[in-house]
């Protein structure tokens, strides 16, 4: 049985899902790759919150790369990989529940809210250690 979905950023066929049998069956490790790049170029291209942190990161990612600080390089990446995680599962959870509940509801905006909080940490980390590394970087200059 195969189950199409059409998104604006591509066209996706089920994976097999084990739990509720619905899917196509197998192991695809290539559906799954083009899965996830459909899913970040999905959130690079539409979510300008994203996109922003990415570029900014990116900036100071190459800079460390080019002066071999491979502890600072590695610690960037990780709160990186952490705000996009946060950003990412937070327009999961916002589009989640405007699908659900059209209509206002206290409930649905508490959730959005705890999306939000964790979405508020990550960002508050991954500028304190940007803010300190690019400082860092400068002095090295």
């Amino acid at each position: 049985m195969r189950i199409a979905y059409r998104t604006p950023a591509s066209e996706f066929i089920a994976m097999r899902n084990k739990f509720l049998g619905t899917g196509d069956p197998g192991y695809h490790p290539l559906r799954k790759i083009r899965t996830v790049i459909a899913g970040l170029r999905y959130a690079v291209m539409y979510d300008f919150s994203v996109a922003y942190n990415l570029v900014l990161s990116v900036a100071v990612l190459a800079a460390t790369f080019l002066l071999r600080e491979w502890l600072d390089f590695l610690l960037i990446l990780v709160v990186t990989g952490l705000v996009l995680i946060a950003e990412i599962f937070n327009s999961a959870v916002e589009a989640l529940c405007d699908f659900v509940e059209t209509r206002h509801n206290e409930k649905i905006g508490i959730i959005k809210d705890m999306a939000a909080a964790a979405v508020g940490i990550s960002i508050l980390l991954w500028a304190v250690v940007l803010a300190v590394e690019t400082s860092r970087l400068i002095g090295r200059l």
